[in-house]
């Protein structure tokens, strides 16, 4: 084999601080020794891996195309020391959720790995979908929990469970008095009742907007959407001060309408379902701690249906 692990360990970084001494304190070893192990893989394979900017180092297309393939092969090569070793632990994993998600389902799927395998730490970064996908990209997250659909040739999607989103509004709300109306008629609101009111809705870029531009196709351009916020919570206070109608997960509004401090309206003319994904680069190893993370959600899901059921 014409290259070591350690060059790879130097490559990658190198790739990440973007400055080779940086890289070379973050390895415990001496700028010289870097320096060294980077020039020799390149001259080996007659190749360039980065830019030269000054003491700036800005991986290139070269190293791009390198860089989730040297990963992939040092991970797989510390589980393999790991397992040489006889070492049982898990390993310490890190997941990308979006929102809804993020805050309201997966800190008890954290709590549940870190007591199943102790001495482990998940680190959890909660973002809109479009962000998570990039951190996925770009090998920052080992999985992702998202919402929107996504269809990407670098990675791999499982479904994963089934959400519905509600729209509401405040208990005082006129809309909230003529669905009880409607309801002791044996009738329900319509989408010409809802497109004209002011709207507070999630951001562009995550998946409940999607899901929610999705369910009111063909009726969006009449939508009076008077603010876009990137919280769940902000949107459910503004709803409470009466600004508007909200539209979220029903994930996150359960204590809300079970403490009557917001009201579902129904719609069963719209489809609000959606499903909830796992994500995974294609080239990302899975490790003994992302394939049990990935077990335990696959089990939360499938107690969800049972429970459901």
């Amino acid at each position: 084999m014409r290259f070591t692990l350690r060059q790879l360990e130097v490559f990658l970084a190198v790739a990440q601080h973007n400055h080779l001494t940086r890289a070379a304190e973050s390895l415990a070893m001496s700028q010289s020794a870097a320096s060294s192990a980077l020039r020799d893989i390149e001259q080996q394979f007659d190749v360039q891996l980065f830019d030269r900017h000054g003491k700036r180092l800005q991986l290139n297309e070269q190293g791009r195309l390198l860089l989730p393939k040297a990963e992939s092969l040092l991970v797989q090569a510390r589980e393999l020391e790991q397992q040489l070793s006889r070492h049982s632990t898990i390993g310490n994993i890190k997941v990308g959720a979006t929102l809804s998600i993020g805050n309201y389902l997966v800190v008890p799927l954290m709590a549940s790995f870190m007591t199943d395998h102790p001495g482990t730490r998940v680190t959890l970064d909660v973002a809109n979908t479009r962000t998570i996908v990039e951190e996925l990209l770009d090998f920052q997250l080992d999985i992702g929990l998202i919402e929107g659909e996504i269809n990407h040739p670098h990675l791999h999607i499982e479904p994963w469970m089934e959400d519905e989103l509600a729209v509401f509004c405040h208990p005082h709300h006129p809309l909230a008095e003529r669905q009880r109306q409607l309801q002791r008629q044996g009738q329900s609101l319509k989408p010409s009742d809802v497109i004209g009111q002011p709207w507070i809705v999630r951001e562009s870029g995550s998946g409940t907007r999607q899901a929610f531009e999705r369910a009111f196709h063909g009726w969006l351009p009449e939508m009076n959407i008077q603010l876009e916020l990137q919280h769940t919570e902000a949107i459910k206070r503004a709803v409470e001060a009466e600004l508007g109608l909200g539209c979220l997960s029903s994930i996150t509004l359960r204590d809300a309408f079970e403490r009557g401090r917001l009201v579902a309206l129904h719609l069963p003319q719209l489809n609000m379902q959606r499903r909830l994904y796992l994500a995974m680069h294609r080239q990302k190893f899975k490790t003994a701690g992302i394939e049990a993370w990935l077990d335990l959600c696959r089990g939360y899901a499938k107690n969800v249906v049972t429970n459901q059921s």
